[in-house]
């Protein structure tokens, strides 16, 4: 990977964690597109630039970390379902964030969903509340975005929503959960690089690279964040939901067509 293509990918990852358009679909697709290919770095390199993204959300909303122990139980709880079947199903995952197909799939299927959610499930009750039960459900939803093109933040969000919550509420807590979850994957795949001599190596010889892609990350997020929370607020899914459609028919059109999106 070039300096180029390090900027871009992680502008994407910062740009798209926290939208409902989801992160990794995107970045698959800017790796078919930039002709960037899955090394085990590359992979290693679009995990671990959650971090920056990670600290934006810590930085955003640090006072709110602040809280009581029942927060951070409450999280652990949400976090309980996809810790469970990522460790059972992580080498099937893997296999899926390869195929940009299923990810243009997801986008559409996706955004068709999206044009209705907030008329089927935008109906919050006056107790804001976010019980263990809810926590645990919207945990449930998030296991449903490891399907590359599914999006965390709006499978935690739509969860968030069935169980009454604002859609501001929902999203917080969707940020919020996203800090053990998506650290637990990043520092599991560093581990795993770090633990074994090659993957050292691969270390030393890319941390600039990775530096740069977390920063970037960073910044691009906290935009990102602000943004989100204002738009989702007052127009709620529907215009992410035609965004994902058109990205869908896009990316499969060019397919047809010949072009090689493959990442393998």
């Amino acid at each position: 990977m070039n300096l180029f293509e390090t900027i871009i990918i992680a502008i994407v990852e910062g740009l798209t964690e926290f939208l409902p358009v989801s992160s990794t679909g995107h970045m698959i697709i800017t790796q078919g597109i930039l002709g960037v290919k899955s090394t085990e770095f590359v992979k290693l390199f679009t995990i671990c630039i959650q971090f920056g993204a990670i600290l934006s959300v810590l930085v955003l909303y640090w006072k709110r970390f602040f809280q009581t122990m029942n927060f951070y139980y409450k999280l652990f709880v949400a976090f309980i379902p996809a810790a469970i079947i990522g460790f059972l199903a992580g080498d099937f995952i893997d296999s899926m964030l390869e195929s940009v197909l299923v990810v243009a799939i997801m986008l559409i299927i996706g955004g068709v969903f999206m044009l209705f959610c907030d008329k089927w499930f935008n109906k919050p009750q006056e107790d804001q509340t976010i019980t263990y039960k809810k926590g645990f459900i919207i945990g449930l939803f998030q296991c449903i975005a490891m399907i590359p093109g599914v999006s965390r933040s709006m499978a935690t969000i739509v969860g968030g929503m069935t169980q009454k919550l604002t859609r501001k509420t929902a999203a917080e807590f969707s940020f919020f959960l996203a800090v053990p979850t998506m650290l637990a994957a990043s520092g599991y795949k560093l581990l795993k690089a770090i633990i074994t001599p090659e993957g050292q190596q691969l270390l030393v010889d890319n941390m600039s690279t990775l530096i740069i892609g977390n920063i970037v990350a960073f910044i691009v997020a906290m935009l990102a964040i602000k943004f989100f929370i204002n738009f989702l607020t007052k127009y709620g899914f529907k215009a992410f939901g035609y965004y994902r459609i058109v990205v869908g028919v896009i990316i499969i059109s060019l397919m047809i067509f010949g072009f090689d999106l493959s990442v393998a």
